[in-house]
């Protein structure tokens, strides 16, 4: 949604200076598969399912090393010099009668005709002074996919949240994660959609591109906010610009409260198995050309941006990528991609079939495919997968490092 003047003097409360600088632009939907290149690098099918957009390199493996603007031959963003990678869980709506639906993107507002996808922030700072572009390399994810609940007083909780809107982005008017935003999935219908809101860290160490976790090598500020200036840590001291997604779900055809649980609870449950909303995440591989988007930022861009080359929405629209292993995603479908079984804040729930509750369509079996493994033998690459339910893999990590458990269903050498 393009923050109208009343959101922007709801950050204006919070920043001392203007608000206007902010890179706004729509990148369309590239692929949806169940690829992370993060967190399962080499894997061509692998966890839970991933919308993705930007540049049509995007691949199981993405060293630190690829220059993306070079082996990408298209982007999906409207601004054409950023063949960068974005992408977060997906979402499905899960019928009472225990079938699941993709829930697709729409176009946000003032940007319509994207395919879906997202929009896409990078933002200077508040106080107008120089802030240092990303590199060639640089990765960082935000959130936990394991997270079921509220965490108090966790500064990476509270960057993302959600937004239940009135039809035609209609309802209150404020900034991400204020006003009537939640940190949860709404409990209730929203006539206009519902959108996610994932903002990134903005301090850098200024020497590391990634870190094993994907979170050290950035922070955020010791005190206050990006917003108010807060200053970033010693150890941490390099201004970023603040990325920012928002994931628009169309969740308008599902507001039949017959078809949600019996026990009136909200439908919607993320890729990951997370029903609750507090496991949402986003990740972010660089790859703008150049020095363009630090062209871009010490020109205080915007929604225009003459420093950048651009290109349409409907040539956005035409770079696409086909899944690297077909799975069916779309339809009905009787479990979740990936069989990922869905957890909530107890853990993990039984699907029970409500006996006087017709089905809203035949479900249809999406499948099977068989995960594809490494060498049964040898040392894995630092950051591979190494085990997890369903692997048969080795489980050998190359010196240094060691097959570190991450849940149930995904281990890696770190």
């Amino acid at each position: 949604m393009q923050w109208t003047s009343t959101a922007l003097l709801a950050l204006a409360a919070l920043a001392p200076v203007t608000v206007d600088a902010m890179l706004r632009f729509s990148c369309s939907q590239l692929v949806v598969e169940r690829i992370d290149p993060l967190l399962s690098p080499g894997s061509a099918q692998v966890g839970h399912l991933h919308q993705i957009v930007g540049g049509n390199a995007f691949k199981p493996l993405m060293a630190p090393e690829e220059d993306l603007p070079t082996t990408s031959t298209c982007t999906t963003c409207t601004f054409s010099e950023d063949f960068s990678n974005y992408w977060t869980a997906v979402l499905y709506f899960k019928a009472r009668n225990g079938t699941y639906k993709r829930v697709p993107q729409m176009a946000n507002q003032f940007l319509e005709g994207a395919n879906g996808g997202m929009t896409v922030y990078y933002i200077q700072p508040y106080d107008n002074k120089k802030v240092t572009a990303f590199r060639k390399g640089f990765r960082m994810l935000v959130g936990d996919a394991n997270v079921r609940g509220m965490r108090s007083n966790n500064m990476e909780a509270q960057q993302t949240s959600f937004r239940c809107f009135d039809a035609n982005f209609g309802g209150p008017n404020a900034a991400p994660g204020m006003g009537s935003d939640t940190r949860n999935l709404p409990n209730k219908p929203c006539a206009g959609g519902i959108r996610s809101n994932i903002f990134f860290p903005t301090c850098w160490d200024g020497k590391n591109l990634d870190s094993p976790d994907h979170k050290s090598h950035v922070a955020y500020p010791t005190s206050g906010s990006f917003e108010s200036n807060g200053p970033c840590p010693a150890s941490h001291p390099v201004k970023i610009p603040q990325l920012f997604y928002e994931v628009v779900w169309d969740t308008r055809a599902f507001n039949n409260r017959a078809e949600w649980p019996a026990d009136g609870s909200q439908p919607f449950v993320f890729s990951m198995g997370d029903p609750t909303g507090y496991g949402q995440h986003a990740d972010y591989v660089f790859g703008w050309q150049g020095d363009s988007l630090q062209k871009a930022m010490d020109a205080n861009c915007n929604v225009a941006c003459p420093q950048l080359k651009s290109q349409s929405v409907q040539q956005a629209n035409q770079c696409k990528q086909n899944q690297k292993v077909p799975e069916t995603i779309d339809g009905w479908l009787t479990a979740l991609p990936g069989e990922i079984p869905i957890s909530g804040p107890g853990g993990v729930e039984t699907p029970t079939q409500p006996p006087t509750q017709p089905p809203v369509q035949t479900p249809v079996q999406p499948p099977v495919q068989p995960p594809v493994q490494p060498p049964a033998s040898g040392s894995l690459p630092k950051y591979s997968q190494c085990g997890g339910q369903g692997w048969s893999g080795s489980g050998t990590c190359v010196a240094g490092t060691r097959c570190n458990k991450q849940n149930d269903w995904y281990s890696q050498c770190i």
